[in-house]
């Protein structure tokens, strides 16, 4: 049996190597990932199994969810090989193991076998909290996969992704690049390395819409921007197209409800400096900056009234209208009605 790392690495999921997080030529006996994004955290035990195959090219992995799990079946799977052979073992949503696997896994973590590379998935949160914060406290190499749910973030993270390509971008090009492809991080890390490919690595806002145009032009937010500055006949054109190419109903009309809360939220704040306005109002500044303009001509009761057309439209498009597509028509024409509202 070996002890833990000496030297714990906390880190976060490290998008700009070969395989998402850092590889290290030593296999790490014990670690930890903590959070959701699902991209993240398959790219963190993609990590650990290429590092266990750099000191073992025989080493297999194995993934059980913990909250199946039993001691025994533990024991098993963290036994060493009789063959030497080296083992990464993954342990899927750990926050759901019961008490006895968690007491097993704290157990087995004061002291992780040879050859075998223990990862244990957590959500992070309150449940199972006490197993994540052991595992700390036991040298587990850790790695943050937490959901990139803010919009810096994701400009981070499309940064990064374009650097790993071999690329690079501009400021103004990764907004028009999420724009354009959405907040999906394998949409955005797929498209990167296409769009770094494409380009010889040289990305900026021309080359984006030139190779994302088709894209970009029938997003749901397309159709939202024009019906919320009361574009009857180019948010009527934007849907058609959109319905055309299969944008999905439910985005059409979430980003519809998006556009109406933001117009009413950067409204109801008054005008001001967008960069100081942002962080009170939860938002990028680019995005203040643009809701203060499409919020000109727009008065309370207009703002009631598309509320009401988008909530409306949210339940058409999940089952309770017929026909979806038109119910996205009648909700754009009722969003432009409403801008025009006294």
């Amino acid at each position: 049996m070996s002890s833990p790392p000496a030297r714990p690495a906390e880190h976060g999921p490290g998008i700009g190597d070969d395989t998402g997080t850092g590889i290290s030529v030593t296999p790490v006996p014990l670690r930890l990932i903590v959070g959701d994004e699902e991209l993240l955290v398959e790219r963190a035990v993609a990590s650990a199994l290429v590092s266990a195959k750099a000191a073992d090219p025989s080493a297999d992995l194995s993934r059980v969810a913990a909250a199946t799990l039993t001691r025994a079946e533990l024991a098993e799977l963290v036994s060493p090989s009789l063959f030497a052979e080296g083992r990464v073992v993954v342990l899927e949503a750990a926050h759901e193991a019961g008490k006895e696997v968690a007491s097993a896994i704290t157990e087995y973590a004061a002291d992780p076998a040879d050859g075998v590379c223990l990862v244990v998935l957590h959500a992070g949160g309150a449940r199972g909290k006490a197993l994540a914060d052991a595992l700390r406290a036991a040298g587990a190499e850790v790695t943050e996969c937490a959901r990139l749910t803010k919009y810096d973030e994701r400009v981070d993270f499309v940064r990064a992704e374009i650097r790993r390509a071999g690329g690079r971008i501009t400021q103004d090009g990764i907004r028009v690049f999420i724009d354009a492809v959405g907040n999906d991080l394998r949409e955005l890390a797929a498209a990167a390395a296409q769009l770094v490919s494409d380009t010889d690595g040289a990305v900026d806002e021309a080359a984006i819409r030139r190779y994302h145009r088709g894209r970009a032009e029938v997003t749901g937010f397309a159709v939202a921007e024009k019906a919320i500055t009361g574009d009857r006949a180019g948010a009527l054109e934007a849907l058609r197209w959109a319905i055309v190419l299969g944008v999905p109903a439910v985005l059409v009309a979430d980003a519809l409800a998006d556009a109406v809360r933001t117009v009413a939220k950067v409204g109801a704040a008054g005008r001001g400096d967008p960069y100081r306005m942002a962080g009170a109002l939860g938002m990028p500044p680019w995005k203040v900056r643009k809701a203060q303009g499409q919020a000109r001509g727009w008065r309370p009761a207009g703002i009631g009234l598309a509320m009401a057309a988008v909530a409306e439209v949210n339940a058409d498009v999940k089952g309770a209208a017929a026909d979806p597509n038109y119910a996205l028509e009648r909700c754009v024409m009722r969003v432009v009605q409403a801008r025009d509202a006294t």
